[in-house]
């Protein structure tokens, strides 16, 4: 399981230029589930982005995490993520959950980040809009 967080200042996920899903300060977490990926992976991996300390503290330190700052989630459905691209000019997917597995793995991802810290979500498997303002540039890539 794959999740590439990105510090923003502000998101938002629009879907039929609807918006579906907004936060203010906190994580843009876009998932991406992988064959073999489980509710334990999910569950590993939301620890983690939960507790990674990328937001300054008062002498400017990448020192705490997203609920210490008091920040919240923005999670978004990414499967090009799991995208094999080492050979030629198109990448492979064979890589990535079917959609079945995805999208429940998905939903326990975002529902198990809900009971923990406030939580927006994209829709899965829509053509998404997504707009943030990447504060720094901070974005990491966590994987499980």
């Amino acid at each position: 399981m794959i999740g590439l967080i990105q510090r923003v200042k502000w998101a938002k996920v629009e879907v039929d230029d609807q918006i579906v899903g907004e936060i203010r300060s906190g994580l843009v977490v876009l998932l991406g589930v992988e064959q073999g990926d489980d509710q334990a992976k999910a569950d590993k991996l939301l620890e983690k982005v939960l507790n990674y300390r990328i937001f300054a503290d008062e002498n400017g330190k990448m020192n705490l995490n997203v609920q210490q700052a008091g920040g919240s989630l923005l999670v978004v459905s990414q499967f090009t993520l799991a995208a094999d691209t080492q050979k030629g000019l198109r990448p492979s997917f064979s890589r990535g959950a079917n959609p079945t597995d995805a999208e429940r793995l998905y939903d326990y991802f975002h529902q198990q980040a809900a009971q923990k810290i406030q939580t927006a979500t994209g829709q899965f498997a829509a053509d998404m809009q997504v707009s943030l303002q990447n504060d720094g540039p901070v974005t990491f890539w966590l994987q499980v």
